[in-house]
């Protein structure tokens, strides 16, 4: 009885709500209204703890209006068309709580470097990618990661100007806090690089011997390069964008919590979904400069919750594969290097105070415990309090002692369990046995009060967030290594899991009255699963495909079946 009666009550009260009117919303522009069905032959899970799973669902217009056994829902709404869902598994909408959208775009412009093994298979790839191009063109890439080669030392210009002596390369690390650089590329942005040149405060320069760049830039240093890499035009980055939109769908994600925009990106967003092509809710963090300007007295959201922009996201160092992350002692592998401060403490101060004077939410990228620290000791002197929902990005080494600082100041952790399983290879050696063991923290961090959000990092790990889950509840790879699970006390179960994927990432947004679990009142975004992934085997996961995504109750991939 414990689901009849509250599922008697939900509906009968969104009879009253919905009885007589109709409504003027339409799908991101189109002329059409939202659609209303009822979906039944699934099981359901929703996110809502007091009722876990369901039969069926009706959707009036866009909205959920009924969740609970089939009989009851279909006599609340006899007149809506009833939609088989051929007996699979049906979930919230993924919300990916940390990724870039925008990377992912120029990912599809630019050669994938992703999963290669050396240079001579990077160098394989590009040459792939300039057969595309014209004469003047620079070759761009992403996805090189040293610590997957048999040597794991950084590469140098040289490594790249055999095979392309006079066509500039320029390759971002998987990380996004490297860049690679060949000798046409630095010839083209300075000849003061092959001096000894100035490095921007948060960067660093990978020299040669006598003081000339060797080609590694990290973090800001790749601003010396920057600025003359050629734009790619709007055209380009249209199609593109719309193959990154196509991409999340395909994978269940109805909603991205967008890690750092620009006023280019959001033009963008805001025409896709005056245009109806917006098929991904976008809950964007302005950068700091003319962006964070723009919008810090001016919060924008949309009608139809399509694009929210309400929070500003803040680097603080680099990454811990390239020993960027700030750390508070030296690097175990690494003596006399402590990583990278990108934004100094008096700065950060001052952005963090601005961003409460506007009454946005403050998300922090930190990575190493150093950084980490600096984040929670600034968020209490700066007086933040758990109402505004200030947010750290990635929390990946934190100090033991600063670990239960979370909950007791209401920080949410904002966390990719793929960065663990793709770290974990190498991760102790950066910051040895004792400083691991603050080191992708989940449950930690869970048991302690903290709220977590989940997300994936894209395109710094695959988009695919059954990777994450996986990850999440056998702190695995795919391929079952290590058994038992690396630092598996550290796992949480698949329910813990799901909430952090969807109702957690949507309480990380503000936007838990709409989204993130399969509820009445709230927008109809759900994925049709092939697989139950809240019962399968564990590696029966990273085999489940999404067979439809929907967003307003609008199928933005596949369908169900005929």
């Amino acid at each position: 009885m414990t689901l009849r009666l509250p599922l008697l009550f939900a509906t009968l009260f969104v009879t009253v709500l919905f009885a007589g009117c109709t409504s003027d919303r339409t799908d991101g522009g189109a002329d059409q209204p939202l659609p209303s069905f009822i979906l039944t032959d699934a099981t359901i899970y929703t996110s809502n703890p007091a009722h876990p799973t369901a039969e069926a669902m009706a959707v009036v217009e866009g909205r959920i209006a009924a969740v609970g056994l089939r009989d009851e829902v279909v006599a609340t709404w006899p007149d809506l068309e009833i939609r088989s869902a051929g007996g699979q598994t049906v979930i919230p909408g993924i919300i990916d709580a940390h990724a870039h959208l925008r990377n992912l775009t120029e990912l599809n412009l630019i050669a994938n470097l992703v999963g290669t093994g050396s240079i001579d298979d990077i160098i394989a790839r590009l040459r792939e990618k300039e057969a595309e191009l014209g004469p003047g063109d620079w070759l761009q890439g992403r996805g090189w990661d040293q610590n997957d080669w048999d040597v794991k030392e950084f590469p140098t210009r040289h490594d790249l100007d055999a095979a392309f002596p006079d066509r500039p390369v320029w390759l971002e690390r998987i990380d996004g806090h490297a860049m690679w650089a060949n000798t046409a590329a630095i010839r083209a942005a300075s000849d003061d690089l092959f001096r000894s040149a100035a490095v921007p405060e948060g960067g660093e320069l990978f020299r040669e011997p006598d003081g000339a760049a060797s080609g590694v830039f990290i973090d800001d240093a790749e601003h010396l390069i920057n600025p003359v890499v050629p734009a790619f035009t709007d055209v380009a980055l249209d199609e593109a964008f719309a193959e990154a939109l196509s991409e999340t769908n395909r994978y269940g994600i109805t909603a991205v919590h967008e890690a750092g925009v620009n006023l280019d990106n959001i033009d963008r967003f805001r025409r896709f979904a005056d245009a109806g092509d917006l098929t991904v809710r976008i809950y964007a963090m302005v950068e700091p400069g003319e962006t964070f300007d723009t919008y810090c007295n001016n919060p924008y959201t949309r009608e139809d919750d399509l694009l929210t922009i309400q929070s500003v996201k803040i680097y603080l160092d680099g990454a811990l594969g390239s020993r960027g992350a700030l750390m508070l002692d030296e690097y175990s592998d690494a003596p006399g290097v402590h990583g990278l401060l990108r934004t100094q403490p008096d700065e950060y101060r001052e952005l963090v105070d601005r961003a409460l004077a506007c009454g946005y939410q403050i998300n922090s990228h930190a990575i190493g415990d150093g950084a980490n620290r600096l984040v929670l000791d600034t968020y209490e002197a700066a007086g933040t309090t758990p109402e505004g929902r200030h947010r750290n990005e990635h929390a990946q080494i934190v100090a033991l002692s600063d670990l239960e600082r979370f909950a007791e100041l209401g920080v949410i952790a904002s966390m990719q369990p793929t960065h663990a399983t793709s770290d974990m290879y190498w991760a102790e050696d950066r910051v040895g046995a004792h400083r691991i063991e603050g080191g992708y923290a989940w449950r930690t961090l869970l048991d302690s009060g903290t709220h977590l959000a989940f997300g994936s990092d894209f395109p710094v790990e695959r988009v695919d967030p059954m990777l994450g889950f996986f990850a999440s509840i056998t702190r695995q790879d795919d391929q079952l290594w290590p058994e038992g699970g690396w630092h598996a006390d550290e796992t949480l179960t698949r329910e813990e899991t799901l909430t952090a994927f969807t109702l957690g990432a949507a309480w990380a947004g503000f936007q838990e009255e709409d989204l993130g679990s399969i509820e009445v009142g709230k927008w109809a975004d759900f994925v049709v699963m092939d697989t139950d992934i809240m019962q399968v085997a564990a590696p029966g996961i990273l085999d489940a495909d999404v067979v439809a995504t929907f967003v307003a109750g609008q199928a933005v991939h596949g369908g169900l079946p005929e």
